[in-house]
């Protein structure tokens, strides 16, 4: 297990630190094509169910020029939008809140399957979605309070997942 973390987060970091100058120029580039409601939807659920089978998940951020990586465990979809969660003080939201450029990597139990998603964090501050946030993830009412100051829910835009594997030819879907 230790080796399988290990791997992944040089992976991680080998991926946050490819020329920064084609990230930039990816990410400032509009996705070639409109995708219609319907597959967005599909889209963002199938990156959210695959999150969920993975249990754990790996953010990258950017610290200045240091990449840094850290586990994550919860997502929802609410209204529409795929979220992520942590705490206002920690530094990853500080990183976030600066540059709100981000890759996860989801790595299955198998260890053959992967997906990396990349896109933009949005804060968002409705008290009503970090409501329901905590009603589905009941865990982490004893640490977040939607009205604490502290709880942060951040919105996914522009993503592109790839569905990696050793067997298979790598896909992509856009939300």
């Amino acid at each position: 297990m230790k080796l399988r973390l290990l791997a992944l987060a040089i992976a991680l970091l080998a991926v946050m630190t490819q020329g920064t100058a084609i990230a930039q120029s990816r990410a400032s580039q509009p996705q070639s094509t409109t995708i219609d409601t319907q597959t967005v939807k599909q889209n963002m659920q199938e990156v959210q169910n695959y999150l969920k089978e993975c249990g754990a998940f790996y953010i990258a951020t950017v610290d200045g020029d240091q990449p840094r990586v850290r586990p994550f465990g919860v997502s929802e979809i609410i209204n529409g939008r795929l979220y992520i969660m942590t705490g206002k003080v920690k530094d990853v939201f500080k990183q976030m809140d600066a540059n709100g450029k981000f890759e996860i990597c989801a790595l299955k139990p198998s260890g053959s399957e992967w997906m990396r998603l990349s896109g933009t964090l949005v804060n968002d501050d409705d008290l009503a979605v970090k409501t329901e946030f905590l009603e589905r993830n009941p865990g982490l009412k004893g640490m977040y309070k939607p009205d604490d100051g502290n709880m942060a829910v951040l919105y996914i835009t522009n993503a592109t997942a790839r569905f990696c594997s050793f067997s298979a030819p790598e896909r992509v879907v856009n939300f």
